[in-house]
C-alpha cells in the first residue's frame, strides 16, 4: 500500500507544478502546446527515474562532501541522453523544447527527488517515487499546454477543434501561462479540499 501511496502523491497530494511548485522555467517555458508540454515531462520523467535509480544504487559510496556534485552528474548524464535520442529521433520536438531539455539538469525536482529521497530509500521506492513524481509533473505539463492550446489556437495536440475565429492569443503567449497555471492551482486545492 505504502508503494501506491508513494506513486500516486504526485499526481495531486503532493504534485510538483500544482502543489510543490518546482520546476516553474519548463512549466511556463514550453507548456504553448499540449505535445509540448507531454514532451518535456516525458523526457523529465525518464531523466528522474534514471537518476533516481543510480542514486539509490550507489548511495552508500558517495562521500557526503561530494554528494550533490556527484548528483548533478548522474542527472547531466541522463539529460545528455535525452537530448541525444530526441535530437535523431524527434527534432520537431527537440527544435521546439530548445534550451529546456537541458535545463532539467537543474530542475529543483529532479535534483530534490534525488537528494530527499533516493539517497535515502530503496530502489524500488525511488523507482515507484521517480515514476510517480515524473508522471505527475507530465500531467501537469500536458494539462497546461492543452488548455493554453486550446483557448489559443483552438487545436488539441494539433487536431482543430474550433476555428480561429474564437481563440484568444493570450493563451499562447508568455502571460497565458501565468494565468492559466494560476487557475489550475485554483482548482487542484478545490480537488485537494473536497
Amino acid at each position: 500500500m505504502n508503494q501506491i501511496q508513494n506513486f500516486t502523491k504526485g499526481f495531486i497530494k503532493e504534485n510538483p507544478v500544482f502543489v510543490l511548485l518546482l520546476g516553474m522555467c519548463p512549466t511556463l517555458g514550453v507548456t504553448s502546446s499540449a505535445i509540448n508540454g507531454l514532451g518535456m515531462g516525458l523526457a523529465t520523467t525518464f531523466v528522474l527515474v534514471m537518476s533516481n535509480i543510480v542514486v539509490s544504487l550507489v548511495k552508500s559510496q558517495i562521500p557526503d562532501k561530494v554528494r550533490i556534485p556527484s548528483f548533478i552528474v548522474v542527472i547531466a548524464t541522463f539529460v545528455t541522453i535525452v537530448q541525444m535520442v530526441m535530437e535523431a529521433y524527434l527534432p520537431s520536438l527537440f527544435k521546439s523544447l530548445g534550451l529546456f531539455i537541458p535545463l532539467i539538469v537543474v530542475n529543483c525536482l529532479v535534483l530534490g527527488r534525488a537528494e530527499a529521497f533516493a539517497s535515502k530509500n530503496n530502489l524500488g521506492a525511488s523507482i515507484v517515487d521517480g515514476l510517480g513524481m515524473g508522471l505527475g509533473f507530465s500531467f501537469a505539463l500536458t494539462l497546461l499546454g492543452a488548455v493554453r492550446e486550446l483557448f489559443g489556437s483552438g487545436k488539441l495536440f494539433d487536431v482543430t477543434i474550433y476555428p480561429e475565429d474564437y481563440v484568444s492569443l493570450l493563451f499562447v503567449l508568455p502571460p497565458g501561462a501565468f494565468i492559466v497555471l494560476a487557475y489550475l492551482i485554483l482548482v487542484i486545492n478545490k480537488v485537494k479540499k473536497a
